[in-house]
């Protein structure tokens, strides 16, 4: 038996204890030595302690017994039970206390919860608590979620102020127009107009107007009610229209706002060649930055994820030989490091991430195309081969949905494929689903808005521009809008709730061309173009990090 088990039965048998801690008429009999073992609070307050041979009695009016009961536990045995009941009372105690692993323990869960509702109570409550690490976490996640917080928490109607005004100027307050700051100001000051009219002026000088539309200043924010009582408003949006209308065809130059994400771009080829660039896209500032990658090795006909942090690139080919190797680029320390090889060489692979593993399907090796998959875990960082498919697949495109492996099309021994199948972890099988028609070679999968797309191809040595989805309710595929440009052997992600397609082949040759496709206006619109021509590139999106962070304009 432990010291502490013996002692923690002394307590509770009350034998040896040297205090009384009285709480609503509860008393509980304690060790001081124990209480100083873990909280600064106890250590000073027994410091004073006056000589006497009787227990002290310490009452405290700060927790309720139930609470106390808990730190009194924690003390004694190190262990806490925190929940979504009691969080709020317990952190408001150990911090009272000074007791750092039940506030921690209580930081952790609060940090769980974090969500539209949540986040900026849990901010403030932080702050209230001294928590510097959660009031960080929970005033992030309210920048990067600024537009849905808007929506859904009273709590940021409570703010003062000059609490307002430091979110909104912040360059991370994460925005796809900056209209949605206007608004989120007038729901601010809506909810106590009387006193809160007279700030409009303040806040509006902290919105990006130049970021706006002419047809919104003049239609929406020039003719609110606030903005035309408001002298220094006016000027303001005057100046903005002014300039706009100077500036003519070109955008005057201001600061956007940062991104909570970007799209990675990595490898492919250019000029005939394997390359190892990465290309950075901000979609914010609608520009694309070659990220410095000069030590890592030229790689393309591979396959990229996103997962926990890190960016793996999977197989692929070197420019010299086809790979099984699997590279792991750390975006906070930025570095890469080779990670477990798969069992196979696999070039022209396709890769996902699912349920924090990686699967590679497929490709080709010096002996031929592969129906062959295996999965790597990272926690162990090995492969282990899973049930092979029902078709030989290079070429294929491949992504997960609901739990799911999909992958689609590709090539086999002699032709284009127009199967797809579903791999299913649980039961390690796939199950052949409605095939898609025509067989595209080179095509890219994606999921997006609960279906799986499929993109673009090659068939007959021609590039199709054609877009189909496949809902797995129905196992039946549909048409949809097709891309503005023909192109096989791209980059596919969806950020933003927009699905991008980047670079690849078309009948010409390489290009540069980027688009993207929104399902609420079923449209493709052009994008900036990536800054060299590049295909056989993989796409990830990952959230803004020191890797990113230096190429955001």
């Amino acid at each position: 038996m432990t010291f502490y088990n013996t002692i923690n039965e002394f307590r509770l048998e009350d034998k040896l204890c040297d205090a009384v801690i009285r709480v609503d008429g509860v008393d509980f009999n304690v060790h001081m030595v124990i209480l100083c073992s873990c909280s600064s609070y106890f250590r000073d307050l027994f410091r004073s302690k006056t000589s006497t041979s009787e227990q002290q009695v310490y009452t405290f009016s700060q927790v309720s017994p139930t609470t106390m009961s808990l730190i009194l536990d924690y003390a004694y045995t190190g262990l806490v039970v925190v929940t979504e009941e009691n969080v709020l009372e317990l952190l408001a105690g150990a911090d009272h206390f000074a007791i750092k692993g039940i506030v921690q323990a209580c930081c952790n869960l609060l940090e769980q919860q974090l969500n539209y509702k949540s986040c900026v109570h849990i901010w403030m409550l932080a702050g209230s608590h001294k928590c510097t690490e959660l009031r960080q976490k929970a005033y992030l996640y309210i920048l990067h979620h600024f537009e849905e917080v808007t929506e859904h928490s009273e709590k940021l109607l409570q703010l003062s102020v000059g609490q307002m005004a430091d979110l909104i100027e912040k360059d991370e307050l994460n925005v796809r127009q900056e209209s949605a700051v206007f608004e989120a100001i007038l729901r601010w000051i809506n909810y106590a107009p009387e006193e809160r009219r007279g700030h409009m002026a303040t806040l509006l000088s902290k919105v990006r107007l130049l970021l706006m539309s002419s047809k919104y200043l003049v239609n929406t924010v020039m003719v609110n009610a606030l903005v035309m009582k408001s002298p220094l408003c006016r000027t303001m949006v005057i100046h903005t229209l002014n300039t706009l209308l100077k500036s003519k065809t070109r955008r005057p130059l201001t600061r956007t706002r940062l991104p909570s994400a970007v799209l990675l771009a990595i490898g492919g080829c250019m000029n005939d060649a394997p390359t190892n660039r990465i290309h950075l896209y901000n979609v914010r500032a609608d520009s694309w930055v070659t990220v410095n990658n000069s030590r890592e090795a030229p790689r393309t006909f591979h396959g990229c994820v996103f997962l926990n942090g890190f960016v793996y690139c999977v197989g692929g080919y070197n420019g010299f030989k086809y790979l099984r190797s699997v590279r792991k680029l750390d975006l906070v320390t930025q570095t890469w490091q080779n990670v477990g090889s798969m069992r196979l060489v696999r070039c022209y692979v396709s890769v996902v991430a699912l349920d924090g593993c990686i699967y590679a399907m497929g490709g080709c090796n010096k002996s031929g195309r592969l129906k062959t998959a295996e999965r790597y875990q990272p926690d162990t960082s090995q492969w282990t081969l899973i049930a092979p498919m029902h078709e030989y697949r290079s070429n294929a495109s491949a992504t997960t949905l609901h739990g799911k492996v999909y992958i689609c099309g590709g090539f086999n021994w002699a032709e284009p494929l127009s199967t797809a199948e579903c791999y299913d972890p649980h039961a390690n099988q796939w199950t052949l689903i409605t095939p898609m028609g025509n067989g595209y070679d080179s095509t890219l999968a994606v999921a997006y808005k609960d279906q799986i797309y499929v993109v673009g191809g090659l068939r007959e040595n021609s590039h199709t521009s054609r877009v189909i989805a496949y809902d797995p309710q129905s196992n039946q595929w549909s048409m949809v809008n097709h891309m503005i440009n023909p192109r096989s052997s791209f980059g596919i992600a969806v950020l933003e709730d927009q699905l991008y397609v980047v670079g690849g082949l078309n009948d010409y040759g390489t290009i540069s061309k980027v688009e993207r496709y929104d399902e609420k206006t079923n449209a493709w619109s052009v994008v900036q173009d990536m800054e060299v021509p590049c295909s056989d590139l993989s796409c990830c999106v990952v959230e803004r990090c020191p890797f990113t962070a230096a190429y955001l304009s």
